[in-house]
């Protein structure tokens, strides 16, 4: 046992960043996609340069899912699926505690854990494909997924340490600053909705396994794996994966959950007017933050967005908001912007700190940027070295299995094109200077953008 641990973690660490082929990137990327019978969506390429396999698993049960007054249910649920499970379901394997499940993972080799965003809850496997250790992480994995215990104890502990943490990022002004701007761009939207200790009080074990046996479901489930199996091993790799979900939908101790469409959720609401707000905060530098909602990842401008905003404030150095604001004017050491678009419209965001004393004229010098930007696009010059830079680093978003992953996971999630990954160049190359200066027309109103600083003089009106 001890040999094949060191081989695993020898193993595991060899291949932390995987080893897909960079030249595979350029000869296509095959995704194969199949739908099992259960109604789980799978999507497979095989990587076979080492004895490793990635596997992530997606459903509809992010924070977009939480009721407001139980904001971060769906963060705490993740988190307290690797604190111990149930007796496995045909009764042959003991209940884990939280340190007899690490130690079960350890001792593979392998790795689970689960994490929520807004949209998504997302569960993650490593594991080497050697047939004893693979099948037994599946195993273990499919409990854990399925059969998670939800400990009160230590979900009582745990609450404790998340109020601590959130107290402690009370104290920071970026956390004061963005709680500031969220509630702005998104009021009532669950976008918006933040972890408080109230909410967190408000949240039972109870709540946890409701909203699992609600949500994770295998006919909710998009499973993304990369790695050394082919189509067979991988059927069977998400046909053990959830069989104890399915035992739990097929058993007469509870009723199994009709798999119907969830509840929909609202849209985030554009902005109407603009917003400023001015936070006293002592503290050395301000933070600023400007933004709207911005777009749905579905949008068709998204190529379009996606290059213009690289030359906006998404380049880093080379962007536009660099040059104004750092490089002619020397207002802020960094400034940039992006849109973080999502099932629904999330924000477009431009963020910066400087001197207090700088504030006012930071903002304003932004906002004529942006302002400008939208109304006359890009230069040609700005547009050839913006395409340069995003399709001479294509390589560089699918140079590792991990990476990869997330990227067919992403095409997953989004119903994009199996050849996303293909195109990708193309459409970023075909992206003109109307595109761009129509899309940000559509998409960005800079007369009614949410302006928050925290620490800094206000504005002068």
């Amino acid at each position: 046992m001890l040999m094949i641990k060191q081989i695993a973690h020898r193993v595991l660490i060899l291949g932390a960043s995987g080893l897909f082929s960079i030249n595979a990137a350029f000869a296509g990327i095959p995704i194969t996609h199949w739908t099992q019978a259960s109604g789980v969506q799978v999507y497979l390429v095989p990587s076979p340069a080492i004895p490793m396999v990635d596997v992530q698993v997606d459903f509809d049960a992010g924070s977009r899912r939480d009721p407001a007054a139980q904001a971060g249910l769906a963060d705490v649920m993740a988190h307290m699926t690797g604190k111990g499970v149930l007796v496995s379901a045909d009764g042959t394997e003991p209940a884990l505690d939280e340190n007899a499940l690490g130690e079960a993972w350890a001792d593979l080799g392998a790795g689970f854990s689960a994490s929520a965003s807004t949209d998504r809850l997302s569960f993650s496997l490593r594991s080497l494909t050697y047939p004893d250790l693979l099948s037994k992480a599946i195993q273990l994995a499919a409990r854990q997924l399925g059969q998670p215990a939800f400990p009160p104890a230590v979900w009582q502990r745990e609450r404790e340490t998340l109020n601590a943490t959130i107290r402690e990022a009370n104290t920071r002004p970026a956390t004061l600053a963005g709680r500031a701007f969220n509630a702005a761009v998104y009021g009532s939207h669950p976008y918006g909705f933040e972890a408080t200790e109230a909410t967190l009080a408000r949240i039972s074990v109870a709540d946890m396994a409701a909203m699992h046996r609600a949500l994770i479901q295998p006919c909710r489930a998009k499973v993304t794996i990369v790695g050394a199996v082919n189509r067979a091993q991988a059927d069977e790799l998400v046909t053990q994966l959830f069989a104890p979900l399915l035992a739990n939908a097929n058993s007469n101790a509870a009723a199994p959950v009709a798999c119907l469409p969830l509840p929909a959720v609202a849209e985030v609401a554009p902005l109407d007017k603009p917003v400023e707000q001015h936070i006293a905060f002592d503290s050395a530098q301000a933070h600023v933050l400007i933004g709207q909602p911005g777009y749905k990842r579905d949008d068709p401008d998204y190529f379009a967005l996606t290059v213009g905003n690289y030359i906006l404030g998404g380049g880093g150095f080379v962007s536009r908001l660099t040059n104004e604001v750092r490089e002619k004017r020397g207002l802020s050491y960094s400034v940039y912007s992006y849109f973080a678009p999502g099932l629904h419209a999330g924000a477009f965001i431009l963020g910066l700190q400087t001197r207090p004393d700088q504030a006012s004229q930071a903002v304003q010098v932004s906002r004529d940027v942006v302002a400008g930007f939208v109304a006359n696009g890009p230069t040609a010059s700005e547009l050839k070295a913006a395409k340069d830079n995003l399709i001479g680093g294509f390589a560089l978003r699918v140079d590792s299995n991990r990476k990869l992953l997330d990227n067919v996971a992403n095409i997953a999630w989004n119903n994009l094109p199996l050849d996303y990954l293909d195109t990708w160049t193309a459409q970023i190359n075909k992206v003109s200077a109307a595109d761009i200066k129509g899309a940000f027309a559509r998409k960005l109103q800079p007369q009614k953008m949410v302006t928050v600083v925290l620490g800094g003089a206000p504005a002068a009106q």
